[in-house]
């Protein structure tokens, strides 16, 4: 099922884009698509053909190892994009990354063969990828310094939080092995450090689900 934004729809997920002109070729060109909870958006070695503005719904976004393991990188939500995916897009190149719908999402998939050009033609059009850019370099080196310079709870607390935030909601949906899995560490690592977590009263914890306390993690 494919739809299509009227301009004042446009402007109003994106109200950064003040162009007329801008605006109208987003919703001549731009589709709009949905995706269930789960649902690949994009996969490792895939042509890139369009780039994802995400209406609704949160994406996760992955990188595979030299090793064959997953590393959680980001997540995506509304009014963001994956400059990742644009670079892509503009080389011609296979995806280094696999974009997973979070939650049921919708997003706007604009044609690849245009993106260039509006750069040339749009001022807020390029402000928009060049925050993009900078707001997932940004992600990307926070990501680095947790796997390289902080204790394996560090990193666990902040990506409990990160994932709460961009859900909106202290109810975190999971297992254990997910969160092993985007952290790149043993399930029994998880486990052991989300009952020191619960113990000191900062999460509570429940089947395939991790609740935010109002004090310590969450706070």
């Amino acid at each position: 099922m494919e739809d299509k934004l009227t301009t004042e729809e446009v402007q109003q997920y994106f109200p950064d884009f003040t162009e007329p002109g801008l605006l109208q070729v987003i919703a001549d060109q731009g589709r709009v698509r949905y995706f269930r909870e789960g649902e690949v958006i994009l996969d490792y070695g895939s042509y890139v053909r369009m780039l994802p503005l995400i209406l609704t719904g949160t994406i996760k976004v992955s990188r595979l190892g030299e090793d064959g393991a997953e590393l959680f990188l980001y997540y995506l939500t509304r009014g963001e994009s994956c400059t990742m995916t644009f670079s892509c897009c503009i080389s011609d190149k296979r995806s280094q990354i696999r974009a997973v719908a979070e939650e049921n999402t919708t997003l706007l998939a604009l044609p690849q063969q245009r993106l260039d050009e509006w750069m040339m033609r749009y001022k807020s059009w390029k402000n928009f990828v060049m925050q993009a850019y900078d707001q997932r370099m940004r992600e990307l080196i926070r990501t680095i310094d947790q796997v390289t310079f902080n204790q394996l709870d560090v990193r666990l607390g902040d990506y409990v939080r990160r994932r709460a935030k961009v859900r909106g909601d202290r109810t975190i949906q999971t297992t254990h092995q997910e969160i092993a899995d985007d952290l790149h560490v043993s399930r029994e690592a998880v486990s052991r450090l989300l009952k020191a977590l619960e113990h000191r009263g900062e999460i509570e914890l429940s089947r395939n689900q991790i609740r935010l306390l109002a004090t310590g993690t969450g706070g």
